[in-house]
């Protein structure tokens, strides 16, 4: 099985932004350098289940957020990717987004 760990990697970047952590901060509580952090969060570094695990403890976030449909053969990711984008914004924005769905559905 294949693993997106670019998928994976957004989805760290996205929670530690929102918990307002620097790459810096990340790295010094991991104990690993500011740019392997990058390179975790790019996907270019394939991450190991015990720092994904500690990641997972110092944002105070479900580890299976993280990894959930993030198998290249799962259709389905990038439904879960869309529900937590659509979670996140106000009821105005959400109700722009059901709109443009539903135009865009209309003319395909």
């Amino acid at each position: 099985m294949n693993i997106d760990y670019k998928l994976i990697g957004e989805r760290i970047k996205r929670v530690r932004k929102m918990r307002g952590l620097t790459q810096e901060v990340m790295a010094e509580k991991l104990n690993v350098s500011i740019g392997y952090v990058s390179q975790v969060e790019r996907g270019i570094t394939k991450i190991s289940l015990d720092l994904l695990g500690a990641i997972s403890s110092i944002l105070d976030y479900d580890i299976a957020y993280f990894v959930s449909e993030s198998a290249v053969n799962s259709g389905d990711y990038m439904e879960s990717e869309l529900l937590e984008e659509i979670r996140r914004l106000d009821e105005k924005k959400r109700k722009y987004i059901l709109k443009v769905i539903k135009l865009t559905n209309e003319t395909l």
